[in-house]
């Protein structure tokens, strides 16, 4: 027999869920990607570009390199036991805010012991099977055109925070081999559109007609073979709505988490995935 305790538990939780449910649906007002949000998105990513340039001319390849951290031991040392690093990576270390919307910048760096710089690339360009190797935050990815370097893919990314939301994606990703130990990638989301009621009658909502939770995605890639193996980063700066007055409680959470743990899963999932693969040449 359901105690009345569990019953009461039961309807708590149901009603939690209805509330998310409806306070999502009836925020006022919809979340609207304004020009202004664009330009200061576009005016940092410039930024964050210009220091990446800045770093690979003078040699900082990975940002334990750059003055700031050179001769401390002791990241090096939690990489190389196995530890993920993920920092916000600006200043003044909180959330960015911009005209109707939200930056983040987060960077996060693996080393994969054993790994040769093309075991790493071999994975990372494998786009037909990134739905294997970073499931379930990836429901289904493809190749859609390739030139040399030149990649045009489709990600559908599941992400799931109180909220679960779907998005359809597309970027645009360049490779380029700096020398024998040392590579970078650098990609840019071309679309990205939330799914309505993905598998039965699934159909893109509009930018305006969405939720905001992701509007931009830009994104960094260094790898450097060394210290027997490849020390991975990765940065990513995403543009997201803002939290609106009264539904903190519900969009908070997955606008603030899921950027740092989409990040921590994907360096973990990249390492794995590398020497998966490793391991089933070496039986093979």
């Amino acid at each position: 027999m359901t105690s009345f305790a569990d019953t009461s538990r039961r309807l708590a939780i149901f009603a939690a869920l209805l509330a998310i449910t409806a306070s999502l649906s009836l925020a006022h007002p919809k979340p609207t990607l304004r020009d202004t949000t664009v330009r200061a998105f576009e005016s940092y990513v410039a930024k964050v570009q210009a220091a990446d340039d800045r770093n690979l001319g003078h040699g900082n390849f990975l940002w334990l390199d750059v003055p700031d951290w050179q001769g401390r031991a002791e990241p090096f040392s939690r990489l190389r036991v196995g530890e993920v690093l993920v920092r916000r990576n600006n200043p003044e270390n909180q959330k960015i805010e911009v005209p109707g919307g939200l930056i983040h910048d987060w960077q996060g760096m693996v080393f994969i012991r054993g790994a040769k710089i093309d075991d790493v690339l071999r994975i990372l360009r494998d786009y037909d099977h990134h739905s294997i190797y970073y499931a379930p935050d990836v429901e289904r990815s493809k190749i859609e055109s390739r030139e040399g370097d030149h990649y045009r893919i489709f990600l559908r990314f599941r992400r799931h925070n109180i909220i679960t939301v779907v998005l359809n994606t597309e970027h645009d990703v360049s490779y380029y081999r700096d020398s024998a130990t040392r590579a970078h990638s650098r990609s840019s989301a071309v679309h990205i559109a939330e799914v309505e009621n993905p598998g039965r009658n699934e159909k893109e909502k509009k930018q305006g007609d969405d939720n905001g939770f992701l509007w931009r995605m830009e994104t960094w890639w260094h790898m450097e073979e060394k210290d027997g193996g490849v020390y991975l980063q990765n940065e990513v700066v995403t543009l997201t709505r803002d939290v609106p007055p009264g539904l903190g409680w519900a969009v908070e959470p997955f606008i603030t988490s899921i950027p740092k743990e989409s990040l921590e899963f994907t360096l973990t999932a990249t390492r794995r995935a590398v020497l998966g693969n490793l391991q089933s040449n070496k039986r093979n």
